[in-house]
């Protein structure tokens, strides 16, 4: 007998109780083997004080559960208040978003003749780390930060993934004719785990046009592997040109946890009104009961759905031409639970090759541990300049004899070099980049951080309103930081 898996559960906001409640009702006519721990999260808990929007006993019982059910949560506006979905992926180490992407021609309407991929995203790294200052009053900064071990985990996943379930081929998504470095790292890390797969093609795409290839070529993809913006972007698109956001669920897979959902937000507009479509978040269960080895009933329900679906029972989301019966959230899933130990007709049934937890293998490197030189070799200040506006000559004039152990490399504003060689020495950027590097020449040569501190005590006194400041290193001897356009 299949042993009861606990669930942690949470009925979300907006739609999220009424589409819930209707899964579950699913989930038991099957007779799925779990047991649900129901809590508050969301919107109530971000009013009553939680930043978070999880309370500390909301948190005990997701700690203490393998898996959560969440049903989409409204993040109120303003206030300082952190995506809840971010706040989860990075707490439980939910590093891979698995999202398959399928057309239901001729039931549905789609844009495109024939899609069935699906998109893996980096889920913890990249800008939705969320790490982001102000610096003047008219600019704002936003980190992007890529681990070599964010990539090598979510690779490994995408690689896994298509292997044990029969996917031909990973297509990784990057930006790293701009990005060389952060994107750069993703690209190369994709090469070398590709190697450890030699039965499973791969290519590679700029994300810009992969995008568009997507939108209008989805047929050549199978399974694409992205950074985590790039990702949510993909996951968007694919998911409209299959034919709604509203059918569309995802899994959240980390090596302790897992978190399923649906990809749609809580649509407060239509909340109450028993006319939201409730796939989305069956098809995550479905997910969730392959994930804990009760393929069995994924492929029982997954069946029910897809029989429903071709016979035309609607929501109002996807009803057309093609559809026979308008139904609201509760009926839909009444149709469902009825065709319950059905196949479809039209549509190939489910059969679920993946009846366990996709868990990346390890790739141990039979190459020695290699120890990297790293080497402090020059400093970027970041200045405001927008109350005393001083020209370009004149910073110049100021930085240059600053600090005998430095000297003054280049000036940049917003990337883009504008000394020396600058075309107009009297302009006067609103904020501006210095680097410095050491006065003693050669390749790299080292500096310390007095040196650094020598300089910023030297700017403090010219009454530079310096914002920010950011180390350059080398390692083993290379450059480990882009040059200014233009330089």
């Amino acid at each position: 007998m299949t042993n009861i898996t606990p669930i942690t559960l949470a009925y979300g906001d907006g739609i999220g109780p009424e589409i819930m409640q209707a899964v579950r009702r699913i989930l038991e006519a099957a007779k799925a083997q779990v047991h649900f721990d129901v809590v508050e999260i969301g919107k109530k808990a971000f009013l009553e004080g939680f930043t978070s929007g999880i309370p500390d006993s909301a948190w005990e019982i997701i700690k203490r559960n393998p898996v959560l059910l969440k049903a989409p949560i409204t993040t109120p506006q303003g206030g300082g208040y952190k995506s809840l979905n971010v706040t989860l992926r990075k707490t439980l180490g939910l590093y891979a978003n698995v999202r398959p992407c399928v057309t239901y021609r001729p039931y549905v309407t789609a844009h495109c003749e024939q899609m069935d991929l699906v998109i893996v995203r980096e889920n913890e790294e990249d800008t939705y780390t969320g790490i982001e200052y102000q610096q003047t009053p008219d600019l704002v900064e936003c980190l992007k930060l890529i681990t070599k071990q964010g990539c090598e985990r979510v690779i490994r996943f995408a690689f896994d993934y298509a292997r044990k379930c029969g996917r031909k081929k990973v297509s990784c998504f990057s930006k790293d004719n701009i990005m060389k470095m952060t994107d750069g790292l993703f690209h190369r890390t994709f090469n070398e785990i590709a190697t450890h797969y030699p039965e499973i093609e791969h290519d590679h795409y700029i994300v810009d046009i992969g995008t568009a290839l997507l939108a209008t070529d989805p047929g050549r993809f199978d399974v694409i592997v992205s950074l985590n913006l790039y990702g949510d972007i993909l996951s968007d698109v694919a998911a409209q040109v299959a034919g709604s956001v509203g059918l569309a669920g995802s899994a959240n897979i980390g090596k302790e946890f897992a978190m399923f959902e649906a990809i749609h937000g809580s649509a407060p507009d239509i909340a109450g009104k028993d006319i939201a479509n409730p796939s989305g978040l069956l098809n995550a269960a479905t997910q969730m009961l392959v994930h804990i080895n009760q393929a069995d009933v994924a492929m029982r329900i997954q069946n029910a759905w897809l029989k429903t679906i071709e016979e035309g029972i609607h929501t109002a989301d996807i009803y057309s031409a093609n559809s026979h019966e308008k139904v609201g959230t509760q009926a839909f899933a009444d149709a469902v639970i009825a065709r319950l130990g059905q196949s479809p007709a039209h549509f190939k049934p489910a059969c679920y090759q993946c009846a366990a937890p996709v868990i990346p293998t390890e790739i141990v490197s039979q190459q020695p541990p290699v120890t990297v030189k790293k080497a402090l070799v020059g400093v970027d200040l970041y200045v405001d300049n927008s109350e005393r506006a001083l020209p370009i000559c004149m910073i110049v004039g100021l930085l240059e004899e600053l600090v005998f152990a430095l000297k003054l490399d280049s000036i940049s504003y917003l990337g883009l070099k504008i000394w020396p060689n600058s075309p107009d020495e009297d302009a006067e950027p609103a904020h501006y980049c210095c680097r410095f590097v050491s006065a003693y020449g050669g390749h790299l040569p080292t500096i310390t951080l007095q040196t650094i501190t020598t300089l910023l005590n030297g700017c403090d006194l010219l009454n530079l309103d310096v914002i920010k400041i950011e180390n350059l290193y080398s390692f083993d001897g290379e450059r480990g930081f882009s040059l200014p356009q233009g330089q």
